[in-house]
């Protein structure tokens, strides 16, 4: 047989030298290893910071929280992230012991910090922000005109272009753009007029979530909804789309008065001392620092100077910043308060004057025509949940009585006999000029007919009223119920179990305002004037805001 090589490797027995500086370089990694494993050589404390922020913030709090801060003394601030949405934070700290509330809280807008009732939070900076915009297809910009100038706010929200606004008791997005519309029309019952409108705009249209409407945009197409959203989400949609080589027409709109932002506040809950107050504080100088600046920019924020994330123009958003429309907490806390009489449905009987008197003219039409124009507009905005019914009355128009029941009280999505409620109610409405009925107004007998007939009907999930539209005084004859009487009725016959309010609405210079106000203090409602018959669609509008 022939001989084979050794397959084993030679083994030199290596030099003192060698083995010294082996040994060196053992003792190097062992030391750099316990010094990473331990996260610093100088731990010698940790203190845990529970930090909880919004839930688009969570990828960027983790990655700049990963590594303990170091601090002087051996201590070193060790943040554990938690996501969770504002609005669940906000019940935390009305609902749970100090001791198991987070430490540092970033929550997408400083708007939830009115609301967190006495907590006590200190503001240590700011992590990123971003603009709020509306956001929808670059086809429906375009169909709409404003490729070149883009409408305000409440020409938008209260256009007819679809809106798909968040949940307000959640969204702050959504709760910014309405402060907008009322901030940019300067306040005032107007303002609010605005803001019901681009409410019940919203709710009329179809049931589309947020999502849902960014799915809209991104797809194409005129008939996209408008969204409330931060431009960030805007960003951070296109690039996720351009990652996986989709294409998305989504767009930022940014209204001309300029765009409330979303301010991403570093909050410090409580009042901590010593080791505590230390880690906290270094916690959030992270979350405030150049680095988290440089990853909020990354990720489709601008910082506190209004710089662009970049490529903004290829992800549907404009370099510039828009001009910054400042919002007051606590008058959007008061708005929110009004519009939350909104998120219950209305159940309401309309009664409406087709006495002679609505002849009169105004413009090019009458009372009457006014009347009817008015309604038929504020018929189009209430959402499908709502229930309405419709009477006419004058002096005696069916069976000796002053009313008669056009459509009884149903909900707007009913459907009757192949139609819905909303198309029977707006069919009717279009019959009030041509029933005009000469002989007087039998208005305190109408009244107390319609309020028994409501509370007959009663839905104790709604806001159940009366509403009266009236041009003259109760003209009945002696057998009709004096003011006095009616009064007496409406107060004797009330039931706290069953409340029906009562509003009234005195077109025109000759209404019995004072009398409509006695009637509606009777009843918890309210009475209104359109002494310029031109206001009438305002007072109705504004009539809906009052309503609960």
């Amino acid at each position: 047989m022939g001989r084979h090589a050794d397959p084993t490797p030679t083994r030199r027995r290596a030099s003192l030298p060698v083995v010294v500086a082996a040994a060196v370089a053992v003792l190097l990694v062992a030391g750099g290893l316990t010094w990473f494993l331990s996260g610093s050589g100088s731990c010698d404390t940790r203190r845990t910071v529970e930090v909880t922020v919004a839930p688009e913030l969570g990828s960027l709090a983790e990655e700049l929280l990963a590594e303990p801060v170091e601090l002087e003394g051996g201590l070193c601030a060790v943040a554990e992230v938690t996501v969770q949405q504002p609005l669940q934070t906000v019940g935390d700290l009305a609902a749970l012991e100090a001791d198991a509330l987070p430490d540092v809280w970033v929550p997408d807008s400083s708007l939830w910090a009115v609301r967190a009732g006495n907590t006590e939070l200190e503001p240590m900076g700011s992590f990123a922000s971003s603009p709020v915009v509306l956001a929808t297809s670059q086809d429906a910009v375009d169909a709409l005109g404003w490729s070149g100038s883009a409408p305000g706010w409440a020409q938008a929200l209260a256009g007819e272009q679809a809106l798909a606004v968040p949940d307000l008791a959640t969204s702050a997005e959504g709760l910014a753009a309405l402060a907008a519309v009322r901030g940019a029309l300067g306040g005032g019952e107007d303002a609010d007029n605005a803001v019901v409108q681009a409410v019940l705009a919203a709710q009329r249209g179809p049931a589309t979530s947020a999502a849902e409407g960014l799915d809209a945009g991104r797809s194409g197409g005129v008939d996209a909804p408008l969204v409330p959203v931060s431009e960030q989400e805007v960003y951070s949609s296109n690039t996720a789309a351009a990652q996986q080589d989709e294409d998305s027409s989504l767009v930022a709109v940014y209204p001309t008065e300029g765009s409330p932002s979303l301010d991403y506040p570093v909050l410090r809950i409580g009042a901590p001392t010593g080791d505590a107050e230390t880690a906290a504080g270094a916690i959030a100088d992270r979350l405030t620092s150049d680095t988290a600046r440089d990853a909020a920019l990354d990720a489709g924020f601008r910082d506190a100077d209004g710089s662009a994330p970049g490529n903004a123009g290829d992800a549907g958003i404009r370099e510039e910043a828009p001009p910054a429309l400042a919002l007051d907490p606590a008058a959007v806390q008061a708005l929110l308060g009004r519009l939350s009489s909104l998120a219950s449905p209305s159940r309401i009987l309309a009664v409406f004057d087709v006495s002679t008197s609505m002849e009169a003219p105004v413009g090019d039409g009458t009372r009457a025509t006014l009347a009817r124009d008015a309604a038929k507009a504020t018929l189009s905005l209430v959402p499908g949940e709502y229930a309405l019914g419709l009477w006419a009355f004058a002096y005696q128009l069916e069976d000796g009585q002053d009313w008669t029941e056009l459509v009884p009280i149903r909900e707007l999505d009913a459907d009757v006999e192949g139609r819905s409620q909303r198309d029977i109610l707006d069919s009717q409405l279009d019959t009030i000029p041509e029933r005009l009925s000469r002989g007087g107004t039998g208005l305190y007998d109408t009244t107390l007919a319609a309020v028994r007939a409501a509370r007959e009907d009663y839905d104790p999930t709604a806001v159940n009223s009366v509403l009266v539209l009236t041009d003259g005084t109760n003209e009945d004859d002696g057998d009709g119920l004096s003011l006095t009487n009616l009064l007496i009725q409406l107060s004797g016959n009330s039931d706290p179990e069953r409340p029906i309010k009562v509003i009234g609405v005195a077109l025109g210079p000759d209404a019995d305002l004072a009398a409509l106000e006695q009637i509606a203090e009777a009843t918890g409602g309210e009475a209104y004037s359109a002494v310029d018959p031109a206001d009438l669609q305002t007072v109705l509008f504004d009539a809906l805001r009052q309503r609960g």
